[in-house]
């Protein structure tokens, strides 16, 4: 494996979840897994051995590195220690807000340093798989060494690409190829991503639906015509989660627990954030969740910023329910929702980052509202349904392929879906699953049951990549 960010040492998003779990569930399959990661300044280095050194060629400069190895659970992580990662305070910037302006060649030289890692340990890799646009190159320059393995790149996000000035480029030290490039005279540029999936053996993303939207103009982000022509090695394979940290059962964050068997832990759970929260505890109306970035992508702009009276007021106005909502991210949504909230006594909204605040609304609520305007495979709507707590999300990416529309299928549902991402859709959707909880009990119990029931784990996902691993390793 290589990527910019592993649990459990960096991690900005889902992708550093998707590297630990998965890592770990092909090393408990029996295999030897090794995941290559930059050694971040904020990495703790006990437990690490230097194994080897190398020098990375540059443009006016020969790089020097280390190579520091760690097992944990059974994956060999090896940091690549340069100053490029070691002087830094963040992974991609200070915050997230303000990447830095030398991204290009770190990450340049993070792709150099593959072939120059199994060279130096000697590592015999059958695949070597790259994740999302921070290792774009890994492929190109496997090839450029001609290294023999096979290459599987994995795309968590379409619209995050890599791409960089072509001056960037040579400034990082490498002159590329002309076919290589976009563009023309001053303005040609390289993408790492695209560069990828020209390169590599074999591509996955990380939902079915999303391997199909992205091959359409709407969600190819400029590169659908390249995915196309590499539709025969597309596959889309949904994320799994922890199941260690997503229990309800054993959550480390709950001060009452339940499960699919008995539900009774859920009801008091929700009695103790909503009283957290200074929302009625004793009102028997339903609770919705939103844990999210506050960002376009989430669906915030047809949520909150529809001329008028926006959908989440109308929402609050005419519906007998409580809302809770925890995130950070663009003012303009912060502001809207602070609005709201000093308007609407059922609406209670927390702009921070937290993980026990998460678990704990994910347990209690009965729904999440998950509006996406696209989603490659999504994270919260798999800890709701292990949770009980019924998503209501857009018919898009990931979305479509873990939940099952209670409106089309009574007996086999797991959640709401609607299919047109408008402010009044979302109204209408969230319309049918009040009505869902207030006229039948039962079924509501049922659904919880069979969303808590659901396999999402790990190693379901490893198997599917190690069956296509072995398409490429005869």
């Amino acid at each position: 494996m290589v990527t910019s960010e592993t649990v459990p040492f960096s991690k900005s998003g889902g992708l550093a979840d998707v590297i630990g779990a998965l890592s770990v569930a092909e090393a408990k399959l029996g295999h030897d897994v090794r995941v290559l990661m930059p050694l971040y300044s904020f990495i703790d280095r006990k437990g690490f051995r230097k194994v080897s050194s190398v020098e990375i060629p540059m443009l006016d400069s020969v790089e020097k590195a280390d190579f520091l190895e760690k097992k944990v659970d059974g994956v060999t992580f090896i940091g690549l220690s340069h100053p490029y990662f070691n002087d830094r305070k963040g992974i991609y910037g200070d915050t997230s807000f303000t990447p830095y302006p030398d991204n290009c060649p770190r990450y340049l030289l993070f792709a150099k340093s593959v072939p120059l890692y199994l060279e130096a340990s000697g590592f015999k890799a059958d695949i070597v798989h790259a994740h999302d646009w921070t290792t774009g190159l890994v492929p190109y320059y496997l090839k450029q060494a001609k290294v023999r393995t096979k290459t599987v790149y994995t795309i968590h996000n379409l619209a995050y690409q890599g791409v960089f000035s072509r001056y960037d480029s040579i400034l990082a030290g490498d002159e590329f190829p002309t076919d290589v490039l976009d563009g023309y005279g001053e303005a040609k540029q390289f993408n790492m991503m695209k560069n990828a999936l020209e390169e590599a053996d074999l591509i996955t993303t990380v939902s079915p639906t999303y391997a199909k939207e992205i091959q359409g103009s709407e969600y190819g982000c400029g590169l659908d015509w390249l995915l196309r022509e590499r539709s025969d090695d597309l596959y889309g394979i949904i994320n799994g989660i922890d199941y260690k940290e997503w229990n309800p059962a054993k959550d480390a964050f709950f001060t009452t627990h339940f499960s699919s068997k008995n539900l009774k832990g859920k009801a008091e759970l929700k009695k103790e954030v909503l009283k957290e929260a200074g929302l009625d505890a004793e009102r028997p109306v339903p609770l919705f969740a939103i844990i999210s970035r506050l960002a376009e992508q989430k669906g915030f702009t047809e949520l909150l910023l529809s001329s008028g009276e926006c959908a989440l007021e109308t929402i609050l106005k005419k519906n007998n329910c409580q809302f809770i909502v925890i995130g950070t991210g663009d003012e303009r949504y912060t502001r809207k929702l602070e609005e709201l909230e000093r308007k609407y006594d059922n609406l209670k909204v927390r702009i921070i980052f937290s993980s026990d605040a998460a678990h704990r609304l994910e347990g209690a609520a009965d729904f999440f509202l998950m509006p996406s305007r696209y989603e490659p495979c999504g994270l919260n709507q798999l800890y709701s349904e292990h949770y009980g707590t019924l998503p209501v999300a857009h018919r898009t990416g990931g979305l479509a392929d873990s939940i099952r529309d209670i409106k089309s299928n009574r007996d086999e549902g797991t959640g709401f879906l609607f299919d047109t991402l408008t402010p009044d859709s979302i109204v209408k959707e969230v319309g049918y699953a009040i009505a869902f909880y207030e006229g039948d009990k039962e079924g509501l119990l049922q659904a919880q049951k069979r969303a808590m029931n659901e396999d999402f784990t790990w190693n379901k996902s490893a198997e599917e990549y190690l069956g296509l691993y072995s398409k490429l390793v005869k």
